[in-house]
């Protein structure tokens, strides 16, 4: 099987193409290569815009997965304009193509950012969208757009993620998990703007192990599906992280609470992908720190620019 993943040498996808290649399948990735490259030498990797393809540069490939586009709220917040054209016009151009050009299944990385404020009630995949923020609107229209083009001979599959934290060759920083390790490494502190807001964590082996059962799928499956290692309190990731990095590197952490508002506030029901993808996750917030503590020497700068996406972002926009 061939398989072209755009954005894949972002932070997923330098964990997922490797785990793709180790299954035998075929890999490309096409990507601007912002964060710059991280793959194995062996992938072939075309640095161009996406919007750039045409239906003959997507014939002979099987599935496509689309990981591209602005990731976080910062970076949409900071050009909402380019956030809502990767985000929502993107991945529909490149599903509708993908389509006219043979393609059999397109799988969408989308995001729980979508479900907003939840006040405090387990979301499935059933339940209402009310984001009001750039990011989530614009990753739902990309989610609807290419889910229209479903059919019985063109399978869309949307893994709505939540927040990803772990290592990756591609490391990065501004998420939650890996946010609370640095700043317990590196200043003995974590920081928590309002301990009890909801979010699902993915563990981005777990979410890792969503694409493979994606790809892996019966042909005719299509469907939306909410992925994540488990759902916690902001105050209980401070907890569980901070007990983590005592246990892993015998580094004592003040926890500091600032209780200010968040509209951000979801946590999502996984029942659905682990009846019908048979996903399973196995990671929680220990493991993910142990992750990250195992691979500490390969990214001791905390302070390099490039772990933070708003910060290459805002010197990429300006170079232009």
């Amino acid at each position: 099987m061939k398989i072209l993943v755009a954005g894949g040498a972002g932070y997923i996808g330098s964990v997922l193409v490797p785990k793709l290649l180790e299954r035998g399948y075929e890999v490309n990735v096409v990507d601007l290569l912002w964060f710059g490259n991280h793959l194995p030498d062996e992938v072939t990797v075309i640095e161009q815009n996406i919007v750039d393809l045409r239906e003959k540069d997507l014939e002979g490939y099987d599935q496509i997965i689309f990981l591209a586009g602005l990731s976080n709220d910062p970076m949409a917040e900071y050009s909402p304009a380019m956030n809502f054209i990767e985000n929502g016009s993107v991945p529909a151009y490149l599903a509708y193509i993908a389509k006219q050009s043979g393609v059999k299944r397109f799988i969408y990385g989308n995001s729980c950012s979508i479900y907003g404020y939840t006040v405090n009630e387990l979301y499935d995949e059933t339940m209402p969208t009310v984001s009001s923020y750039p990011y989530g609107i614009s990753k739902l229209q990309g989610e609807f757009a290419s889910m229209q083009l479903k059919d019985d001979n063109f399978s869309v599959i949307s893994l709505r993620q939540g927040t990803v934290s772990g290592y990756s060759p591609r490391m990065r920083f501004d998420l939650i998990v890996n946010t609370m390790f640095k700043s317990a490494v590196s200043t003995r502190e974590i920081i928590v703007n309002n301990p009890a807001i909801w979010r699902p964590i993915l563990a981005i082996q777990d979410a890792i192990a969503g694409y493979v059962r994606a790809v892996e799928a019966n042909d005719n499956l299509s469907g939306i599906f909410n992925i994540a290692s488990g759902n916690f309190t902001v105050g209980e990731v401070a907890d569980y992280v901070r007990a983590a990095v005592k246990k892993y590197l015998d580094i004592d952490t003040k926890i500091i609470i600032k209780h200010i508002h968040d509209y951000r506030n979801y946590k999502v029901s996984i029942q659905k992908i682990m009846d019908m993808l048979s996903y399973k996750p196995i990671n929680n917030i220990e493991s993910i720190v142990k992750e990250l503590v195992e691979h500490l020497e390969s990214f001791n700068d905390f302070e390099d620019e490039s772990y933070y996406n708003i910060n290459t972002f805002k010197k990429l926009l300006s170079d232009k």
